[in-house]
């Protein structure tokens, strides 16, 4: 006979402790280790409550309290996992698509950059011929100006030379 009250004998003994092992479990979880004041606590108010011979009825049910809670929590993390893994997925996809417009656009930028300073240099090397070409023509032109000016001014002396010879001798 279990030396509990009457409410605790006819209730499920797995929902009596659930409150209880729940607490426990976190206490265990969060605080990392408990004392053993509160381990000896404990197992006072188990056997107060249930008597000696509950006991292993009770380590029974708080292991297989345990392991449905541990399965709900793995389910609820694989339901998590596979509920994300898609938006993960789509994330991923996402950013790859990103990088790879902004690989294109990079790409394609540099390539028109370079198209445009090609054409830049090819006009400014035919800007450049043009003028030199130009300054060519006009020293050309100059210097083909100078010899004609410097034979005229030649002949001009010559004659001028001569005609002073002339009279030099006529008279």
């Amino acid at each position: 006979m279990c030396n509990a009250p009457v409410f605790f004998q006819t209730v499920n003994i797995c929902v009596v402790l659930s409150p209880f092992l729940l607490t426990l479990y976190f206490k265990i979880r969060s605080a990392g280790f408990m004392s053993g004041q509160e381990i000896f606590v404990i197992i006072i108010v188990v056997l107060i409550l249930f008597g000696a011979e509950k006991l292993p009825d009770l380590a029974k049910g708080f292991g297989k309290s345990m392991r449905e809670f541990k399965k709900a929590t793995d389910d609820i993390k694989r339901e998590f996992d596979e509920s994300t893994k898609e938006i993960r997925k789509d994330l991923n996809d996402v950013s790859q698509t990103i990088a790879n417009d902004v690989t294109d656009f990079s790409e394609n930028l540099t390539k028109e950059v370079n198209e445009v300073a090609t054409d830049i240099s090819k006009d400014i090397n035919e800007v450049a011929d043009n003028i030199n070409k130009d300054v060519n023509e006009v020293s050309e032109n100059i210097e083909k100006d100078l010899n004609e000016v410097s034979d005229d001014i030649k002949k001009d002396t010559d004659e001028i030379a001569d005609n002073l010879n002339k009279q030099v001798n006529n008279d």
